[in-house]
């Protein structure tokens, strides 16, 4: 792994930049250590071809969602890091290979090893661990690289196969806007529960043409309800934004701009048409799925595009009256996976047992909070609930921290260290500084 070739001077240096910040929380702090190099030190292989390989936890193989998600604490220390800056543009790299590959693809092996989900019913290959579609998937490498470049300043990561990819997503999209007629994607799995396969011969439930584009999948994982995942529909168009703007600024290339602009804006009108449910309680709000035929799944989930994240990925304003309207649903029990217990309260996923708390839920409670107060209650839970093992969880049970899933967890501790230094920011301002 990446820990015996990398100088983590940087690293250590914006930890201890958070240790004074925050040196009346000593809890805190020492989570953040052990979540901020934990990436560094166990996660990632640096491959023959200069790319880098990323694992997400206790898993082995790369999703494209939680490698970019697990980089993002690093951006704001890559410019002065060259070393952490080449490896993040090595995950870009393997990113963008990886969609080439096959954009209807979640997570994938590092050589064509066959490892994985193989069996399943769908245009498999060797390097593929899953080929679970989700919109998230190709969402979250272009955010990572779009970041990356606003910190740094570095355009290295957008070659020619980064343009094809832009290309390639955008045409996936577009496809997926009307499933049922143009969509190639089938997926089934056997002898599996239902959250692991769709229906209809692997079509998934039914959709009519809204302007949203199609998910066969949650973040989660789980296969979507109906098929207009909102959250990630939302993500699309803030990354559309951010493909328009790489277009214009770095390719000169008004052609692309154009297109995603234009996707941008059929997305977003469909998730004003088909995506808001007006509830007898909290007025109007987002639903989390949606198939344009009335039907609504009015819930959300832990793993992130979530509704509670809308602002956190750029798509509104946390004052939003929407939004907060939406978050005021979330965060109670009309929400199936809202769970209050004795250690902690907060929202958890279908994906793992009842009454078990996500931390990432918990951190995008915090990151779109929009008093200190609200921070500083999640602050301690994170303190309370990291079960004794100094490091994040996927699900905890509301009421014993110490049964937890997933024991090594790469995302969560990711998001823990994203919420630390955004309480740094609101309490005491710049860490960077």
């Amino acid at each position: 792994m990446i820990n015996q070739l990398f100088d983590k001077s940087a690293v250590e240096s914006f930890s201890r930049k958070i240790e004074e910040k925050m040196n009346a929380h000593p809890k805190a702090v020492q989570l953040f250590k052990n979540c901020f190099k934990d990436t560094l030190d166990r996660t990632m292989k640096r491959l023959d071809n200069g790319t880098v390989f990323m694992v997400t936890g206790d898993i082995p193989a790369m999703w494209l969602r939680d490698s970019s998600a697990q980089l993002r604490p690093y951006l704001r220390i890559a410019k002065q890091d060259l070393q952490l800056s080449s490896l993040i543009k090595g995950v870009i790299k393997q990113q963008i290979t990886y969609i080439l590959h096959d954009p209807y693809a979640n997570a994938f092996n590092e050589t064509e090893n066959g490892n994985g989900h193989q069996n399943d019913l769908t245009d498999m290959s060797p390097i593929v661990w899953e080929r679970k579609y989700e919109i998230d998937s190709l969402c979250y490498p272009i955010q990572l690289a779009f970041l990356y470049w606003k910190q740094t300043d570095n355009k290295e990561p957008f070659d020619q196969a980064f343009l094809k990819a832009l290309y390639m997503i955008i045409e996936v999209w577009t496809t997926e806007q009307d499933h049922e007629n143009r969509s190639p994607y089938r997926f089934e799995r056997r002898n599996c529960p239902e959250s692991d396969t769709l229906p209809r011969d692997g079509k998934g439930a039914e959709v009519i043409p809204t302007g949203m584009t199609w998910s066969g999948f949650r973040p989660s994982d789980d296969a979507c309800k109906y098929g207009y995942l909102i959250p990630s529909n939302m993500f699309a168009t803030v990354v559309l934004g951010y493909i328009a703007e790489i277009a214009d600024t770095i390719y000169n290339n008004s052609h692309l701009a154009k297109k995603a602009f234009l996707l941008k804006e059929e997305i977003k009108q469909g998730i004003q048409n088909y995506g808001i449910y007006q509830h007898p309680v909290y007025g109007k709000i987002y639903a989390y799925e949606t198939d344009g035929m009335g039907n609504y799944n009015l819930m959300d989930d832990a793993n992130v595009p979530s509704l509670l994240s809308m602002p956190f990925l750029g798509y509104c304003k946390a004052e939003d009256e929407i939004y907060q309207n939406t978050r005021a649903f979330l965060l109670s029990k009309e929400n199936p996976y809202y769970y209050e217990g004795e250690a902690a309260s907060g929202i958890g996923s279908p994906h793992t047992p009842h009454r078990y708390i996500w931390h990432i839920a918990l951190a995008i409670q915090g990151l779109t909070a929009t008093t200190l107060d609200e921070k500083e209650k999640i602050l301690r839970l994170f303190e309370q609930t990291d079960g004794d093992t100094g490091l994040m969880h996927e699900g905890f049970h509301a009421d014993d921290p110490t049964l937890f899933t997933r024991p090594w967890f790469s995302w969560a501790n990711a998001m823990y260290c994203e919420f630390v230094i955004d309480y740094c920011e609101s309490a005491f301002m710049s860490v960077e500084k």
